[in-house]
């Protein structure tokens, strides 16, 4: 009795070593990635002097705060512009992207035509391409269907970069559906269109989630093309706005760009979180192969 009680309290005291390093290393882990959005917070509220001395604390205010940088940050810059710019480019590239994508991955995942596989490999590979390599082409689309320097033209080019990979995770995610669901309801009397909206579409609902979060997340933190594509001010969105105001030749304002920063990403960050269990989901069931 002595060795066994002996044997369970090791064992008890190694389980709680164990859970213990299980959770010391992940608050290790997000204190590392919470420091630079506490010194973007910290810093947007700093005054000049406090900021440009390097013997001040990063992290804490050695002089007063203020609120006049986050101020000029919304009165003196169209940052509001661009925020909506933002947000109804990227709820309009979510939306042809579900549009494409679904019946693309349906007919891909159900449809069984010998094409259905090498069709699937090239549509991803697709998004491999960089940008870069097709700037000058959809430069040339954008200038014949005449939407320089309009939100338009992102609402076209964006798709060509979400719509490949959210194709392949549905592919995957529809793959790991149950036939039969979509056969009985068919036998029910619906029709494919019918079964699908109505039996296989709700349990893919994870998927679209991933996929409304993947594109509307790439939407927002794209450059490039926003760059090339959007030169007047108020079409800008806010990857490219924000630095355009507040980057003006060797002269940088680093507390609204920092406002700027904490502002666009913690909503994401809050949507992404209130949607993880859907996210992760998507993803993990989207790589099971039946």
């Amino acid at each position: 009795m002595n060795d066994t009680a002996r044997l369970r309290r090791r064992y008890a005291r190694r389980h709680v070593a164990a859970r213990a390093g299980v959770y010391s290393a992940a608050l290790l882990a997000a204190v590392v990635c919470a420091l630079p959005f506490l010194w973007s917070l910290v810093s947007a509220f700093k005054q000049n002097r406090d900021l440009y001395n390097p013997e001040s604390n990063p992290f804490a205010f050695n002089e007063p705060a203020t609120p006049d940088h986050v101020t000029f940050l919304f009165e003196d810059t169209p940052f509001n512009t661009f925020v909506w710019n933002t947000l109804l480019v990227g709820a309009l590239v979510v939306a042809v992207t579900l549009a494409l994508a679904i019946p693309a991955a349906y007919s891909l995942a159900r449809l069984n035509r010998p094409w259905g596989t090498p069709m699937g490999i090239a549509i991803f590979l697709v998004y491999l391409v960089p940008p870069s390599l097709l700037f000058l082409s959809l430069t040339r689309v954008v200038v014949a269907l005449g939407l320089e320097d309009t939100l338009w033209s992102m609402v076209v080019v964006y798709p060509t970069i979400t719509v490949p990979v959210s194709v392949w995770l549905l592919i995957g995610f529809l793959k790991a559906v149950p036939k039969d669901v979509e056969e009985q309801a068919m036998v029910d009397g619906y029709s494919r269109l019918g079964a699908f909206a109505r039996a296989v579409l709700p349990l893919v609902f994870p998927g679209i989630v991933a996929v409304v979060v993947f594109s509307f997340t790439l939407t927002a933190s794209e450059f490039v093309y926003a760059l090339a594509f959007v030169s007047a001010s108020p079409k800008m969105v806010v990857s490219t706005g924000v630095p355009t105001q507040l980057v003006r030749g060797d002269v940088f304002f680093w507390q609204s760009l920092q406002a700027a920063t904490v502002i666009t990403a913690v909503p994401i960050a809050f949507l992404f979180n209130l949607f993880l269990d859907r996210f992760v989901t998507g993803f993990t069931m989207g790589a099971v192969k039946t």
